[in-house]
């Protein structure tokens, strides 16, 4: 007569209910988290009838139960699979996992921000916290600025909502302050960082300061008519027109490009006159009235457009 050892029925039964899971998950849109985490107590139960039903069946006076421990090896590893799922679901981690698998990368417009300029206004500060941004002045009062991000999410939906989500305006006197903000960014083990090309448009007859945080930066001046103040960015690229009347200086860089002929460059040398290996340059189209002044920048070309 064949012996029963208790774990093997359990092992087949666990077996068949993972396959049917698994199965029907394909037909209900289920997915591997949502079947470990549910099904995992039914090997408890299996175990526990299959115990009840040797005691019940045996006609032994005192039964004694023999184990397969084989099959309750395979049952204990599967059920502990289940509960570390249930576990990792609990405390969320399993569903920043999930969100993370699901991920890719989506690009969504800048909601669009608008200041409109009066003549109080005689000063624009802008803080651009790392953002990839091109400045160009404009004919028209009002200060602007429109763009597109891209961001590895698995949401369809934006992540700004309106211009209040990436900048904020205040008004102190007779400057007009910029403060642009992060993209939102999740803080833990699963980073997701995006990144910004942003359009500034700023009046051509107030003066401007950019503070940057290590981000590049393009210059468009066009027919600008006062001066700029660009600091603490990587890279910064300036598009001018060869009949402007504007003064370029780029002081401390360590990387000046541009057409030969166009930049005036001087090594920075320090008291000893041992050189540094930062560069101060100077470019001037027409009389130089109007300037833009460049600092703590890595790189600064010029692009003089005829």
């Amino acid at each position: 007569m064949r012996t029963w050892r208790v774990g093997t029925f359990s092992m087949g039964a666990s077996l068949v209910f993972l396959g049917l899971f698994l199965f029907f998950s394909k037909f209900m849109g289920l997915d591997l988290v949502q079947v470990m985490t549910a099904w995992w107590p039914l090997l408890l139960v299996v175990l526990g009838i299959e115990i009840l039903l040797y005691l019940f069946l045996s006609r032994q006076e005192k039964p004694v139960l023999k184990y397969d421990f084989l099959s309750i090896f395979f049952v204990g590893l599967i059920g502990t699979a289940g509960i570390a799922f249930a576990i990792l679901s609990t405390t969320g981690i399993m569903g920043k996992v999930e969100e993370v698998m699901a991920r890719e990368e989506r690009s969504f417009e800048l909601p669009a921000f608008s200041y409109q300029i009066d003549d109080s206004i005689k000063r624009v500060v802008v803080r651009t916290v790392g953002h990839q941004m091109t400045v160009e002045s404009t004919e028209e009062k009002e200060v602007s600025l429109f763009g597109t991000y891209r961001v590895q999410t698995a949401k369809k939906a934006k992540l700004l909502e309106n211009a209040d989500d990436l900048i904020s305006a205040n008004q102190k006197g007779d400057t007009l302050y910029l403060n642009m903000k992060s993209l939102p960014n999740e803080i833990g083990m699963f980073n997701a960082y995006g990144e910004t090309a942003a359009t500034l448009l700023v009046p051509n007859h107030v003066k401007l300061e950019v503070i940057g945080d290590g981000n590049p930066l393009n210059l468009k001046p066009r027919s600008l008519v006062n001066d700029w103040s660009i600091e603490s960015v990587s890279s910064v690229v300036v598009d001018v027109a060869a009949n402007s009347n504007l003064k370029v200086a780029a002081v401390g860089a360590q990387e000046v490009r541009g057409k030969d002929g166009d930049w005036k460059v001087s090594e920075v040398k320090n008291s000893d006159g041992t050189d540094i290996g930062r560069k101060d340059a100077f470019y001037q189209s027409g009389q130089g009235k109007y300037h833009i002044n460049i600092a703590d920048a890595y790189d600064v070309s010029l692009n003089t457009n005829e």
